[in-house]
């Protein structure tokens, strides 16, 4: 028999070869994205890193004579005598030949009787008036600081050039004059020139209305305007919005841009160019990653082809032995499914034992849930009885207390009648010496005749009004005797009622004490059956659990013997599945 390197048909092939390809569509879809995605972004940053370095080189351009026309204002500013300053001109120009003309000219008008002189003594006209000038007006303007003028073409060499002037202040900040130069621009343009990025990239510099100041065509400069040739969206930008003063660097419609405002002046450096200068370079690249992609695949196909070969040899030894594993599954499931029935019958004896035992917890759940009830209803009356106990033995200290009380207010009326009695002896004895002092009047009286008449009468009321105190003096005394033996009889019997009341509230707090102790048992039972009927329920819900899982491993049980029913149904078709696919691949190996 000739062994074949593909068995495969055509639907297997294409199962093979298709998800490959889609995957090589994606992968080549993706790289085209990632690569266009890559050039933009670096073609965004180069083009910026350019517009920086033509600014940069613009402002070297212009930064000389600037420099030089400050120092020559502060020389100026020392010695302003036309004379000093023409010499001063003269020097200035020999050493700074990219400006064509330095001149100086007085804050005083011409026609006021001010001049203007220059490095090659130009003769100024009459009617010349340099006050007039856009370089004298927009450096007095300025205030001192550094003016650029507007580009210009010079008479009559035709070259471009522009103004840079400056305002000359005295040290009393008087205006003496303006001193000026006029700076070729053919610096700029070979600075720009130098500067390469692509093939067709263009790179200028325009001022802020958009005309050109260098271009590669001298007869663009002044004349022609960038946003009439621009490939930017003409709509969207404009001199306005697109030279704002601020740095832009973009890709957009297939062409790369960027602008940047060239420092101390109103020009600006632009760069533009098809992104194509670059994605071109890139291409040769792109198709080796698509011709390495199409190798892989054709690879991968061949690989898996004799994969798939040697796994169908492999199939057939593994569909023989199949077709014997599946007899002895048949087999074992036929005995798996009669243990699984007995299990069935014991684990349901389990569930009903368990739900008897459930139904037990619940009953004694139920009784330890109302003895409970009852020592907490026994704890809460004991606490009650505590309670009125303590108030009770409150409310007899309180008895106590306005007893005591009462016996110190007696004790004190005692004191205060013995003082009455003191009183009541010093009247008694006054009322004996008046009646000694009217007895003794009487007997004066008496001896005394008629003329002792009125004095003997009022000697006798005396007498009588001191018998009459006497008598009644006798009389207090005997109530007072008896409000004292009162009094006495009173305290004594306080007394004895204050230890009758002593007595009760010692034998109140052992009554309170012993109402405590059963307050603190009543506590603990009550405490102990909630804690019993806690773990009660807790038992309760292990045996519902447990009967729940019982049920659960009964129903397992029974599904497990259906399952083994169906495992051993299964082996007995996988057993002809098997035959029947081990007799296709022998007619294949025979084809």
């Amino acid at each position: 028999m000739k062994k074949k390197f593909f068995s495969l048909g055509a639907k297997e092939i294409i199962f093979i070869v298709a998800p490959l390809v889609i995957v090589a569509v994606v992968i080549c879809v993706a790289w085209g994205r990632m690569l266009s995605l890559a050039i933009n972004v670096g073609l965004a940053d180069q083009s910026r890193m350019v517009g920086e370095r033509v600014a940069y080189e613009a402002r070297i351009a212009s930064e000389s004579p600037a420099v030089a026309l400050e120092s020559l204002a502060d020389s100026i500013k020392a010695n302003p005598n036309k004379a000093n300053v023409s010499s001063l001109l003269k020097s200035f120009a020999a050493h700074y030949p990219q400006c064509i003309e330095f001149y100086y000219s007085t804050a005083t008008p011409h026609k006021k009787g001010g001049w203007l002189i220059t490095n090659n003594d130009w003769d100024v006209p009459d009617d010349f008036e340099h006050a007039e000038r856009p370089w004298f007006t927009g450096a007095a303007a300025a205030k001192g600081k550094l003016f650029y003028g507007e580009p210009f073409i010079s008479q009559p060499s035709g070259n471009l050039c522009i103004s840079y002037s400056i305002a000359i202040y005295n040290a009393q900040n008087e205006f003496l004059g303006v001193a000026a130069c006029d700076l070729l621009l053919k610096n700029l343009e070979e600075a720009v020139a130098n500067i390469k990025f692509s093939e067709n990239s263009k790179i200028n510099v325009i001022d802020a209305q958009g005309r050109y100041l260098t271009h590669k065509d001298p007869s663009y400069v002044l004349a022609k305007n960038y946003f009439d040739e621009t490939h930017l969206d003409k709509k969207a930008y404009n001199a306005k919005t697109y030279l704002d003063g601020t740095q832009k660097a973009f890709v957009k419609n297939d062409y790369f841009f960027s602008v940047k405002q060239i420092e101390n002046s109103s020009w600006f450096a632009i760069v533009e160019g098809p992104v194509s200068d670059f994605s071109s370079q890139l291409a040769g690249a792109f198709y080796g990653m698509i011709a390495i992609t199409v190798f892989l695949i054709l690879g991968i196909v061949v690989f898996n082809g004799n994969i798939i070969n040697s796994t169908r040899v492999k199939e057939a030894k593994l569909s023989e032995q199949l077709i014997s594993e599946t007899q002895n599954l048949f087999v074992a499931a036929k005995e798996n499914a009669a243990t699984s029935q007995d299990q069935s019958a014991a684990v349901k004896e389990i569930v009903a034992t368990m739900e008897d035992n459930n139904a037990l917890s619940e009953s004694i759940s139920e009784k330890i849930k109302d003895v409970s009830d009852v020592a907490a209803k026994t704890n809460n009356d004991v606490a009650d009885g505590v309670a009125y106990l303590s108030e009770n033995v409150h409310k007899l200290h309180e008895i106590a207390d306005a007893n005591q009380t009462t016996i110190d207010g007696i004790k004190s009326l005692g004191g205060k009648i013995s003082n009455i009695w003191d009183i009541v002896s010093l009247i008694n004895s006054v009322a004996d010496q008046a009646k000694i002092i009217a007895f003794n009047a009487e007997l004066e009286a008496s001896s005394a005749g008629e003329a002792g008449r009125n004095f003997h009468i009022v000697a006798t009321e005396i007498r009588r009004l001191a018998d009459g105190i006497i008598d009644g003096t006798k009389e207090i005394k005997e109530r007072i005797t008896e409000i004292q033996q009162s009094s006495d009889s009173l305290i004594l019997a306080s007394e004895n009622g204050t230890t009758k009341i002593n007595e009760g509230v010692e034998n109140a707090a052992v009554l309170s004490e012993r109402f405590e102790s059963i307050k603190n048992a009543s506590e603990i039972t009550a405490t102990s059956s909630g804690d019993i009927t806690t773990i009660i329920h807790q038992q309760t819900a292990a045996s519902e659990q447990i009967l729940i899982t019982l049920k659960q491993i009964a129903s397992g049980v029974e599904n497990f013997t259906a399952a083994t029913e169906h495992i051993s149904q299964a082996s007995k078709n996988l057993s002809s599945i098997a035959s029947e696919l081990n007799n296709k691949k022998e007619s294949e190996t025979e084809a």
